[in-house]
């Protein structure tokens, strides 16, 4: 052990010579820096009468290497925190709501009397209430994108702007209208619900959740033929932002087709008319990939008999023709099972051509 006279790193090692007694006065340089007072320089003292000497706070006293050592650590441990307190923050943003099945309302508008038809849809149309719709995708407008509290306004401008390619591709679309081209519309459904999707096409049912016609306006392409491209269209749409992390597109929309029977004679044509609401969902995964969540559709076309199977296809009456059976079954509702049924209404003869005037 050192002497009290001794620096702290041991006696200098060198020649002692004539300075043997004056061993316990000499310093040096490591035990200059671990004193605790540091004398000011002459220069120093001139200024404002400071005092002789200053105390050395302990951080001078380390060297640079530990210095930063410690840095080092200090940096450590405060990064090593923030995360550990990102990882168990109790307030962390609330998923998406989970995918949904797609479910589907069919219901089938019969009229109480023979169809009108004319030679030319034209006349079809200036006669009949689809005279105040537009043509094809201008009656398909957007209303104002607008930011909502948890997405921005280029988010709600691509969740409106998705919902109207879905209703343009899947109810003016002439290769989709004539039973065809439904992977354009498949493109755009979002990966959950592809398998839905799929059953639909290829074991299709009106159990509310497998029915073709649900996701898109078809006809069977050996019965109907288009009369004339031209559709009329009329709707809205409505968003609403339901969670910070979903917006959700509401649109309802009428589409009137001029139709004629496959192979038919050409100037037997007559009015198509489906209304279909529809609700979609987009999360901010969707947005970026271009998908939509389709929830629910509803669909309500016309002339159709009751008892039509409209399911895998829309089965319009012609010009001429009158609705088939009474109407739906009767519904018990003491029977147990299922409670699926067909549904069915009365086409009002004012959503009907009137007859033309000469």
């Amino acid at each position: 052990m050192n002497g009290p006279g001794d620096p702290p790193e041991g006696t200098p090692e060198g020649p002692q010579g004539g300075d043997e007694e004056y061993r316990s006065v000499v310093f040096d340089e490591s035990f200059i820096r671990a004193a605790r007072l540091q004398e000011f320089s002459a220069r120093e003292r001139m200024d404002d009468h400071a005092p002789a000497v200053r105390t050395r706070h302990a951080w001078a006293r380390v060297s640079a290497s530990r210095q930063v050592l410690l840095l080092v650590v200090l940096i450590a441990l405060a990064f090593g925190t923030a995360v550990y307190m990102g990882l168990r923050h109790p307030y962390k943003e609330p998923g998406p709501p989970a995918a949904e099945p797609l479910r589907t309302v069919l219901v089938p508008l019969a009229p109480r009397d023979a169809v009108p038809g004319a030679p030319s849809a034209k006349e079809l149309f200036d006669n009949s209430p689809a005279t105040r719709l537009r043509d094809g995708i201008e009656g398909i407008t957007l209303p104002a994108a607008r930011r909502t509290q948890n997405f921005s306004e280029a988010m709600v401008m691509a969740a409106l702007a998705t919902a109207k390619e879905y209703v343009v591709k899947s109810a003016l679309d002439p290769g989709v209208l004539t039973g065809g081209a439904q992977r354009t519309v498949r493109l755009l459904l979002a990966p959950a619900q592809l398998d839905q999707f799929d059953r639909s096409f290829a074991h299709p049912a009106d159990d509310g959740r497998n029915a073709a016609t649900g996701w898109l306006i078809r006809f069977d392409p050996s019965q109907v033929a288009l009369a004339d491209r031209t559709i009329r269209t009329q709707g809205t749409f409505a968003i609403t932002e339901v969670s910070p992390a979903a917006l959700e597109v509401s649109s309802d929309h009428t589409f009137v087709y001029a139709v004629r029977p496959a192979g038919g004679k050409p100037d037997a044509t007559s009015l198509f008319t489906v209304r279909r609401t529809m609700r979609f969902r987009f999360d901010r995964d969707d947005l970026q990939e271009h998908h939509v969540q389709v929830l629910q559709s509803a669909v309500q076309a016309g002339p159709q008999s009751c008892n039509a199977d409209d399911a895998v296809f829309l089965r319009p009456l012609f010009a001429g023709q009158k609705a088939t059976g009474d109407g739906p079954a009767g519904t018990d509702p003491y029977a147990t099972g299922s409670t699926d049924g067909a549904l069915c209404g009365t086409l009002d003869p004012a959503a009907q051509p009137s007859p033309p005037r000469h």
